[in-house]
């Protein structure tokens, strides 16, 4: 069985603006930068040591924001190894759809109203993609959603992807053309809300309504001395939120 974790502090946001008193929110993550196959701004990934244990984040050559799931994996044991877990079941049949259908279809939190796929991780395969479309068209109690940067595979898929589930193309990796030719709903990262003329998505909103494209604001942890850390740095002098801290 794949391992679902509740609600993080962004995810819960949904609760603002959703019709369903007190809604069920999950997400199901792998381990990232290694199932990101499209990425480049943020690729990076996390090293164990097999002796100590001990874990370090490596970027990508064009990397220029370190991706907060890393963070999150670098810095927390367990998140790390529920995703490793999570990714080492399913790569098992990474070309095997419909095993990964019933895998995902079998570990489905009963009580579940939202799913994020993806807080870490992407889709490595277009068979992995396609078998949350399944899932999801099996499940149209659920109103599913992810950001990708898996562009080929969406465009490829878009035919199968049923309406109960939301994709986001993600900005600033290898295929960013295809979102401009195909004229995909996109995020971006910016390093301030000036940098952009996109409505700031703080609560998964328009993530899950078709309302355009948006913008988040770079959070996580960054590279000591980098563009992105020295911005986070200013919006905190200016009381702009960023983070995605539980309160």
């Amino acid at each position: 069985m794949l391992k679902f974790s509740e609600a993080n502090a962004k995810t819960e946001g949904i609760s603002e603006w959703s019709s369903i008193e007190n809604p069920k929110i999950y997400s199901m993550s792998i381990i990232s930068g290694y199932t990101c196959p499209g990425a480049k701004e943020c690729q990076a990934w996390v090293i164990e040591d097999k002796v100590t244990g001990k874990r370090k984040i490596r970027r990508g050559k064009d990397a220029n924001i370190t991706c907060f799931s890393v963070s999150q994996e670098a810095q927390y044991t367990s998140v790390y190894n529920q995703r490793k877990y999570n990714f080492d079941l399913l790569s098992k049949h990474r070309y095997n759809s419909n095993a990964m259908f019933g895998l995902i279809y079998n570990s489905i939190p009963k009580d579940a109203n939202y799913i994020r796929v993806h807080v870490g991780g992407d889709f490595f395969t277009s068979e992995y993609m396609l078998a949350w479309y399944s899932v999801a068209r099996f499940r149209s109690d659920i109103t599913f959603y992810a950001y990708t940067k898996s562009i080929q595979f969406q465009i490829d898929n878009e035919p199968y992807r049923p309406d109960n589930f939301h994709i986001n193309s993600s900005e600033g990796g290898k295929q960013d053309s295809l979102i401009h030719e195909f004229g995909l709903k996109s995020f971006d990262v910016v390093l301030h809300p000036s940098k952009t003329t996109r409505p700031i998505d703080h609560n998964e909103y328009y993530a899950l309504h078709d309302k355009g494209s948006a913008s988040f604001l770079v959070h996580g942890t960054q590279e000591a001395g980098s563009e992105a850390s020295k911005a986070q740095s200013e919006m905190k002098k200016q009381n702009i939120p960023f983070s995605y801290n539980r309160k």
